[in-house]
């Protein structure tokens, strides 16, 4: 080819490239999600798992799919955010599922259940155990699918204003509680209320509850209430993890292109560590402030826990044998529960405990 031939067809080429590169841009389709949580901004983990999701899918995709967070009360009330995704107010929520257990106990599974898995052997049963195939075949009818998109980790019994001695101090007690906890409770004489995250301090401070559990340290902190209700026990055995749902309006999934929904689910799963890691390094440091501001720390008493324990079986047997659903998921999640129980027997717990210990001493 003669050199001004050459140049020719180069010019040529390189003309179509910039000719086509604009094309290619406006092929780049552009989607715009609103995120409605279930929590308010003054607790910057829970409701910060949302801020940290926006920010990472936009730069993931260069700006293509943007997630805009809203706070608790700001489009929806907290405890509304799956009612908004389902019928298509929103795109997608930051909740718990346990919040939802009136419409149906099965919701119970994608938060925690009761005495169950503990954070990484929920993780591993979403992930490896048939735990996302069980929960979004579930969640289809409502027009929603989960994405595992944050979590607590063990949690705290909660705040009360006085002291649990024996099974008979929870007779008659106004507590606030979320999910399959409170009716375990309640079939103990404890009264269940369901207030949000934002409303709980105004609700104790009132006398309108006599106590309240929510989360862990970094949380309850932020709160205040050991202000109103210095008592604070431990474990909280309902939510030995709290696995927090990105609920995605299912027709929106679809819709989605497969690359932005490989981005929401690689975002979600980085939001997960994040999530963990944050409180993991919190909580310490916060129980050590509560402690210094006045918080009362007790154990609940063996009684308490072994009732709430075999309450808590008699209830999912009850389940089972009414709710074809939660049946369905039980069955798989009791087998895997136990399994995880002989392993963490034989290794984490030994190891934990024998360093706990030391720390001790």
């Amino acid at each position: 080819m003669k050199r001004r031939d050459f140049l020719s067809t180069a010019a040529v080429g390189s003309a179509a490239t910039m000719l086509a590169a604009p094309a290619l841009a406006q092929a780049q389709p552009t989607v715009s999600w609103r995120l409605t949580s279930s929590y308010p901004k003054s607790l910057e983990t829970l409701y910060g798992i949302s801020d940290q999701l926006s920010r990472r899918i936009a730069e993931m995709t260069d700006g293509g799919f943007t997630i805009q967070p809203f706070a608790a009360g700001e489009l929806v009330p907290g405890l509304q955010a799956l009612d908004a995704v389902t019928d298509g107010t929103v795109e997608c929520a930051h909740t718990l599922g346990s919040y939802n257990i009136g419409k149906d106990p099965t919701w119970g599974f994608d938060t925690s259940l009761p005495f169950g898995l503990n954070t990484r052997q929920t993780i591993a049963w979403l992930h490896y155990g048939g735990g996302l195939e069980l929960m979004n075949e579930f969640m289809a009818p409502f027009n929603v699918r989960t994405i595992p998109a944050g979590n607590t980790g063990a949690q705290m019994g909660g705040w009360y204003r006085k002291q649990i001695t024996s099974v008979a101090d929870l007779n008659g007690l106004k507590l606030r509680i979320a999910g399959l906890g409170g009716t375990i409770l309640s079939r103990l004489g404890v009264v269940p209320q369901q207030i949000a995250g934002g409303d709980i301090y105004a609700a104790l401070e009132r006398g309108t509850i006599d106590a309240a559990e929510f989360s862990g340290p970094l949380d309850d902190e932020k709160l205040g209430f050991q202000r109103v209700a210095p008592h604070y026990y431990y474990p909280g055995w309902w939510e030995g993890t709290a696995n927090v749902g990105l609920y995605v309006n299912l027709d929106r999934w679809n819709a989605l292109p497969a690359h932005f929904q490989a981005a929401l689910e690689a975002a979600c799963a980085e939001t997960m560590t994040h999530c963990i890691a944050k409180y993991d390094n919190g909580n310490p440091d916060a129980l050590l402030r509560l402690v210094q501001a006045g918080a009362q720390v007790h154990a609940f008493p063996d009684d308490v826990l072994a009732a709430a324990f075999a309450e808590s079986r008699k209830l999912y047997d009850e389940y089972a044998q009414s709710n074809d659903n939660f049946r369905k998921v039980y069955e798989q999640w009791s087998a895997y529960w136990l399994k995880q129980q002989q392993w963490m027997r034989i290794a984490e717990l030994p190891y934990d405990y024998f360093n706990a210990s030391q720390a001790a001493r």
